[in-house]
């Protein structure tokens, strides 16, 4: 099956793992930054490249010391998103997970991009905008919200391995702490409803849309609980969401992975399981703050909105292998809804594709293969299959027949697959990756694609 390379500039390409393609399947957004993983956060530009023709468009510069990179598509225009690090940054105020931003760019009007989140770290603060850095933005399908992960900047960090010490100590439940620490959640963005912040702090600014967190978190989750206490890899679930247990619609929901203590003695240390938060079906009802503050207090997370409703799905801690397990994954929807992908090892031990209803029940296998997934993955966009990376090589799994096909040669060692995406294109046609490739300036990532029914 022909595997063609996209694109050849001596410098790297990153492609983000869900949400790279344009709404019309014609080209392909990245980032630049050097290291094959990402891992090393020195993009300074947002560019996209044209499947067919390989021509380059730069979409985004960033300047004054900011770096940018993790960029999305928009499923519905040429709206992309992307993370920007702090301009003039300093000791105090430099890249990390509290300190980025959210940022909106339209490919019909390069550079002049705006930021999605707004932020406010002065009390009192704002509604609808967050206190700190926002990651890995995905919108909705219909484009109208956007999903990210979200830490806060205002609240203090828990000491490395505070809270696994307490878990293996085995003591009771503590009172949580008056001030609440900063944990990874999930945080949702309502396009097109402008927050304006007061400019009572040089970090402040206004955002392009309302934001707020949509999960509850522990710091003390009770062991063997539902409780978590962080949040990470979401998706939307569903094309226009799901059918619920009880027969009716759900017509806004995401799935994500939820890390909770197993009960005392069953497991060494935390596992993440798969969990369902059931948004308002209005977007305008984001906007209506539950028992706590939207915005948060100087001792307190921002809180879920009034309506918001999170559950879990998976109980896997009595498997051989408990939990979510295999390369970092985002868990993905497929487009009617009725199923929620995941990574989890097998019997053998082997690293699988799973499914699970997000209405819970059991758990599905997809692969069967005796090679571990070794990659995040998508769904096409009828839902019958799944791409992703296993043994040097692209394949696709036909998900009615559990059937895997190889779509490109394996590679072992340099040039094989990375793991951090493997893209179906919108209109089911092509799938894009990533393999390092050595150029004029040493070794940076390239962007392949491969037709899946060549």
């Amino acid at each position: 099956m022909p595997e063609r390379q996209i694109t050849r500039a001596p410098h790297g390409h990153m492609l983000t793992n869900a949400g790279v393609w344009s709404a019309d399947s014609q080209w392909i957004v990245y980032d630049v930054r050097s290291t094959a993983d990402g891992g090393r956060f020195d993009g300074t530009a947002i560019e996209r490249v044209h499947v067919d023709s390989g021509r380059v468009e730069r979409l985004f510069t960033a300047q004054h010391g900011a770096c940018c990179g993790v960029v999305t598509a928009s499923p519905v225009d040429d709206a992309v998103v992307f993370i920007l690090g702090p301009e003039h940054p300093t000791q105090q105020w430099e890249y990390g997970p509290a300190h980025r931003q959210g940022m909106v760019v339209r490919a019909s009007r390069p550079e002049e991009a705006l930021p999605l989140d707004a932020r406010d770290l002065v009390p009192p603060f704002t509604a609808g905008a967050l206190r700190g850095g926002t990651h890995v933005h995905i919108h909705s399908p219909d484009g109208r919200l956007v999903s990210s992960t979200y830490e806060d900047a205002l609240l203090p960090n828990e000491p490395a391995d505070e809270l696994l010490r307490w878990h293996a100590s085995g003591s009771d439940p503590a009172e949580p702490p008056a001030t609440q620490h900063n944990r990874r959640c999930v945080a949702v963005s309502v396009c097109g409803k402008p927050v304006r912040v007061p400019p009572a702090h040089p970090r402040n600014h206004d955002g392009t849309a309302f934001s707020v967190v949509v999960t509850e978190l522990h710091d003390r989750p009770r062991p063997g609980s539902d409780e978590i206490f962080r949040a990470c890899e979401e998706s939307w679930i569903g094309a226009r969401g799901y059918r619920r247990a009880d027969g009716l619609w759900q017509r806004s929901a995401l799935a994500f992975q939820g890390e909770l203590l197993p009960p005392i003695g069953s497991h060494p240390g935390p596992i993440s399981e798969v969990f369902v938060v059931d948004l308002p079906a209005e977007p305008a009802d984001l906007f209506l703050p539950g028992e706590r503050p939207l915005e948060g207090t100087l001792r307190q997370r921002p809180a879920p909105p009034r309506g918001v409703e999170q559950r879990r799905i998976t109980f896997t801690a009595e498997r051989k292998y408990p939990g979510l397990a295999g390369p970092r994954h985002w868990l993905r929807s497929n487009p009617d809804g009725s199923r929620i992908g995941c990574l989890m090892r097998d019997e053998a031990g082997v690293v699988q594709l799973f499914s699970v209803s997000p209405s819970g029940g059991a758990l599905e296998p997809i692969t069967r293969g005796g090679h571990s997934v070794s990659s995040a993955w998508t769904w096409s966009p009828d839902g019958s299959r799944i791409a992703y990376v296993a043994s040097g090589s692209v394949w696709v799994v036909e998900v009615a027949s559990n059937a895997s096909i190889a779509l490109t040669p394996s590679t072992v060692g340099f040039g094989m697959p990375r793991p951090e995406a493997c893209v179906f294109s919108p209109d089911g046609r092509r799938i894009a990756f990533m393999r390092q490739q050595s150029t004029a300036a040493g070794l940076h990532n390239q962007i392949f694609c491969v037709d899946v029914d060549a």
